[in-house]
């Protein structure tokens, strides 16, 4: 898939790794730590951190919401398309002005929460609000028409002020 802007990376796909899902999973690690521990990306002069804790399988809290799902976090299942999509989240968070981008503020229950999306391919960005910087939460590829609807909803009345 191609598209209409040249800092969005190309997917990571399973079968580059001849369908070993052991080796798949650690070359996707190694993207998110690269992007995000080894160093980090800002957002609108902030840091951009991950939740650390807890690990799973020596692996960062982060990392699993952005590449499994699942409403009780220990029983979140693998998401091949987040997967897929690893490489994303930093160059949006990167590109959060750019007309690709709809960018906004939320709250979630006590969270203050920044949404980037990147609508060509339905493809979300998390961050959590702190004072000194902002947490990564989770990116996912929005596929449910309903939550589609009521994310444009949210940015067009964001953008209202």
């Amino acid at each position: 898939m191609t598209y209409s802007c040249d800092w969005i990376p190309g997917l990571l796909l399973l079968q580059e790794y001849s369908g070993d899902w052991i080796k798949y999973i650690e070359a996707v690690y190694n993207h998110f730590k690269a992007d995000f521990i080894v160093s980090s990306p800002k957002f609108q002069n902030k840091r951009v951190g991950i939740m650390r804790d807890p690990l799973y399988q020596q692996k960062e809290f982060t990392f699993w919401h952005c590449t499994s799902e699942g409403d009780k976090e220990d029983e979140r299942l693998p998401d091949i398309r987040r997967c897929e999509r690893i490489r994303w989240p930093r160059p949006i968070i990167e590109h959060s002005n750019d007309k690709l981008v709809r960018c906004w503020r939320n709250k979630r229950r006590s969270e203050k929460r920044i949404l980037l999306w990147f609508y060509e391919d339905d493809y979300l960005v998390v961050l959590t609000e702190r004072k000194q910087y902002v947490l990564l939460w989770t990116a996912y590829l929005v596929t449910y028409e309903h939550t589609k609807t009521k994310l444009l909803k949210e940015f067009e009345e964001f953008q209202k002020g």
